[in-house]
């Protein structure tokens, strides 16, 4: 891709992709990567910007005789997913007025 991906679109996605349901963070890294040009050392440091803010919760569930991190959206986290949409709206439809569209 030849254009970079902000802290800010990074949260984005992060949240979006929790939205969803709870997941852990080695499958938040393979569901955004698969999608974007991401990698694990990207992403979680985004998962603890994300809980020092408030926007995520954690919790420890045992898998195999380990302890997996899985990470939920909160209320604040949904409310910011709100507005972090609507913000890209308003951003991609003014990239399309310039760019024009092929579809």
């Amino acid at each position: 891709m030849d254009f970079p991906i902000s802290a800010t679109l990074l949260d984005a996605c992060v949240l979006a992709s929790l939205s969803k349901g709870d997941s852990y963070g080695y499958e938040i890294t393979q569901n955004l990567s698969s999608r974007l040009e991401t990698s694990e050392s990207t992403i979680y440091p985004v998962l603890r910007r994300l809980l020092t803010t408030g926007f995520l919760s954690s919790y420890d569930q045992p898998y195999q005789g380990r302890n997996r991190r899985y990470y939920s959206i909160s209320t604040e986290g949904s409310n910011q997913l709100a507005n972090y949409r609507q913000s890209w709206r308003e951003f991609k439809n003014q990239i399309d007025s310039i760019m024009g569209s092929d579809s």
